[in-house]
């Protein structure tokens, strides 16, 4: 049958994994350093994973080739139940793996030692971090640090106008950071739906400055929490560029 699927140009891929992060029936592995589909019939064709892409070395192409396995089409839903299904919640590893496929230690989620080594600075110095990556276009829907958090959704400039922005807003956290000018929007809506989905997010709070282009952030968010059929309380903060809170 004729379908669409995607193709990966080799050449192009840098390995960074972001695609199979993005891809919700596991299609796509990371192989020797370079995004590979694993199986033509686990791919939807939707292209979910193409805006993703650094590099743009996936495209979307029609061609002979096997029907969509339907089985594939909660994947990440059936992942992140399974990887929480039975055991003490206790012993769970405090260091995450790195999200399916992605063999860059850089973008591997992971939960920040709570117990700051560098007791020597004032308090006011130390971050208030809590997990990494913080990057809304790298952090992982199935990571474990998303259940039961209280969310700091942030746009870049945010955290550089307001000068305590740690203490006051990253504290006790989970933070995810992005720019609705720079970035793909319709990206962001995409992966906060799928984040929303999966997880049991206590609350959201976000942080936009006063320009009307951060507007896009609120958006992305309300939307998602539409398209997930989620209800959870929700404050927004307005920041001007000299640093004060005007809505």
């Amino acid at each position: 049958m004729k379908r669409q699927i995607i193709e990966i140009n080799e050449e192009k891929c840098i390995g960074c994994g972001l695609c199979a992060n993005a891809c919700h029936q596991g299609a796509i592995q990371i192989i020797d350093g370079k995004a590979k589909l694993v199986s033509d019939s686990y791919c939807d064709g939707l292209g979910m994973c193409l805006p993703s892409c650094p590099v743009d070395a996936i495209k979307l192409v029609e061609k002979d080739t096997v029907e969509f396995d339907q089985s594939r089409k909660d994947y990440a839903v059936k992942q992140k139940q399974h990887k929480h299904s039975g055991g003490c919640p206790g012993s769970a590893n405090r260091i995450l793996k790195p999200a399916s496929g992605c063999n860059c230690s850089g973008s591997a989620n992971e939960i920040l030692n709570e117990k700051n080594t560098r007791k020597s600075l004032p308090q006011e110095l130390i971050s208030e971090l809590r997990q990494w990556p913080v990057q809304l276009k790298l952090v992982s829907p199935m990571a474990d640090f998303w259940d039961g958090a209280d969310v700091l959704i942030a746009a870049d400039c945010c955290a550089y106008a307001y000068g305590n922005f740690h203490q006051d807003f990253i504290k006790d956290h989970v933070t995810a950071i992005g720019c609705p000018k720079l970035d793909d929007n319709q990206y962001y809506i995409q992966k906060l739906t799928e984040i929303f989905k999966l997880n049991d997010i206590k609350s959201i709070t976000v942080t936009r400055m006063s320009v009307p282009c951060c507007g896009g952030i609120v958006h992305a968010i309300k939307t998602a929490l539409g398209n997930a059929g989620k209800t959870v309380p929700y404050r927004e903060i307005i920041i001007s560029p000299d640093g004060s809170i005007v809505g």
